[in-house]
């Protein structure tokens, strides 16, 4: 017998008894989140749902059950696996509710029986607002909830409409009822509450598509291998999405479990960022006509979404361009599903560079300085489309690995208004290694350092500037803040060598991509010394390497910033 997944309003619980095992914990729910429960079926309103009767619910929260035999044989019972702690706020509201009215007129609710906590169903069905608790932990919780419930209601003044609470509450009020038929429950508790298989959107819409009655009953082999179909090409989809690079190409989301909920969240028209199980209700009225047609349907439309994103991912030019434009948040993976289903692919691909140019109009690459925000998204563009340009070049930018780590934007040559705080004697010898006896001054400076007190004040930033003006001595625009002394380097690599002279700096970044370390492409040619004339001044960023970097970085971007 397979599980049932289905949504109940609260009215239906109360034709149920449900027993509370041993395994389960005490209740524990504050006042705090009692009054936030109140709140929030108060401030919610029903509306119809399209040209339909049906109105719009609030969702709780999954109750996870497995059936047992009822004592009286008639009554359904149920053991509560998890949930129990909303289910007995379910069940204090009513009660309070339930006051209003003489005993002969109120409801019958729901009957909670606990294995343990002795004289806890007797204490549930006598409460009384000028009750005091101290004796039993489980009857103080379970007491303060419902002096705060009292409570509640009173602040709402006698103008509060208590008969629309109660109807929003007992009929548009529905809980995630997931019945399993698994023989041991303490099993399913464990694996819930220790995180593996929590009920997330795609684990409950998972149930949705794998219901048997959702398909023909007739041929029950063919119902059979459908319904494995589906479960493998599931499988197969969130393995794929396990990819890293995949993932991060088109979302930003640092989650390691049930990537595929992403498709059905671009999905959901009806989107409600209050509501964690918003996606679930969506597909949930999808699914309301209870037939294969729409199982197959909605499988199709969840399948042509991996596979386009999967089709971006092996097209090189997409994957860089998408990438880029969602990286940036200039554009939303699924705006560009919804625009990409409706152009041809040579419009799409227009569309992608109008996009990357509307979003950099406003940005002079002349005007750029070490401060402004766009430094980062212009640098980031500039590896990219070098890489694209490349015909020989077949690697994918890693957007993973831009995501998940901390980016700078560093300066090539050192600037004299970093002065280091910490590690002066460090600095200084690691600089003066690199000294260039030859140059002008070159010996003395080298004298200077080893001699330099770096403790005086004083002494050590008269030499520190000296020093980096020895290694800028090449230079001849003092504006070392602008594009042409930038470039992109993680955080990590930028901040190991604190203002490092440009050898020091080089020295680090050629070691650091010996092992491995992903260092973008035009950062590497930068401090490799790709622009320069041959032979290369190794030590020295020079004039001649700026000038030729800003002319390779205008080139590059010219299709889609102006100069």
């Amino acid at each position: 017998m397979e599980n049932i997944l289905e949504l109940k309003t609260i009215n239906e619980l109360n034709q149920y008894s449900f027993f509370i095992p041993a395994y389960q914990r005490g209740y524990k729910w504050t006042p705090k989140e009692v009054e936030d429960l109140l709140n929030d079926i108060n401030e919610f309103k029903p509306r119809l749902i399209g040209d339909t009767d049906e109105k719009t619910w609030y969702c709780l929260q999954p109750i996870v059950v497995k059936e047992i035999s009822s004592l009286d044989g008639k009554t359904p019972e149920f053991e509560v696996i998890d949930g129990q702690q909303r289910l007995t706020t379910i069940f204090l509201i009513l009660q309070y509710l339930n006051q209003d009215y003489v005993p002969e007129k109120r409801d019958k609710l729901f009957g909670l029986d606990y294995q343990t906590r002795q004289g806890t169903s007797d204490f549930l069905n006598s409460l009384d607002i000028n009750n005091i608790v101290e004796e039993n932990i489980d009857f103080y919780y379970i007491n303060n909830a419902y002096q705060k419930i009292n409570q509640w209601f009173d602040s709402k003044g006698d103008n509060f409409d208590k008969s629309d609470f109660r109807s929003k509450f007992k009929f548009h009020s529905k809980v995630i009822w997931y019945q399993s038929n698994e023989e041991n429950p303490i099993s399913i508790f464990t694996r819930i509450n220790i995180g593996k298989i929590p009920l997330t959107n795609s684990e409950l819409i998972k149930a949705l598509f794998l219901n048997s009655s959702n398909f023909e009953k007739s041929k029950l082999e063919k119902l059979k291998l459908r319904q494995l179909e589906i479960a493998t090409e599931w499988d197969q989809i969130e393995q794929s999405l396990q990819n890293d690079r995949l993932w991060y190409f088109i979302s930003g989301n640092k989650i390691s479990t049930n990537r595929i909920e992403l498709i059905f969240d671009l999905m959901n028209e009806e989107g409600d960022k209050n509501d964690s199980y918003s996606t679930f209700r969506f597909f949930s009225k999808k699914f309301n006509s209870k037939t294969q047609e729409a199982v197959e349907e909605n499988w199709k439309e969840i399948k042509d979404y991996y596979l386009r994103f999967n089709e971006w991912f092996n097209e090189r030019d997409l994957y860089h361009k998408i990438g880029f434009l969602v990286c940036i948040n200039a554009a939303s993976i699924k705006t560009l599903y919804k625009k990409s289903s409706t152009l041809t692919k040579t419009e799409f691909r227009q569309f992608l560079d109008s996009q990357i140019k509307d979003n950099l109009k406003n940005i002079s690459l002349e005007d750029l300085q070490y401060g402004d925000k766009n430094v980062k998204w212009v640098l980031l563009l500039y590896n990219i489309l070098t890489m694209l340009n490349s015909e020989k070049d077949n690697s994918y930018f890693p957007f993973d690995i831009f995501k998940n780590e901390n980016w700078d934007i560093e300066h090539i040559t050192s600037v004299k208004d970093a002065i280091p705080d910490k590690n002066r004697g460090d600095w200084v010898q690691d600089a003066s290694a690199f000294i260039d006896d030859t140059k002008e001054g070159g010996k003395e400076l080298k004298e200077r350092a080893n001699k330099c007190d770096v403790t005086n004040d004083d002494e050590f930033k008269s030499l520190f500037e000296d020093i980096v003006s020895h290694f800028n001595s090449d230079i001849n625009d003092e504006d070392i803040n602008d594009l042409s002394n930038l470039t992109l380097l993680d955080s990590q690599t930028n901040r190991g060598y604190k203002n490092a002279v440009f050898p020091l700096k080089r020295k680090t970044i050629i070691n650091r991509d010996k092992s491995g370390v992903f260092i973008p492409i035009c950062t590497k040619n930068v401090f490799l010394k790709y622009f320069s004339e041959y032979p290369p001044k190794i030590s020295f960023w020079t004039q001649d390497d700026r000038v030729k970097y800003e002319a390779d970085l205008f080139k590059v971007l010219n299709n889609y910033i102006t100069a």
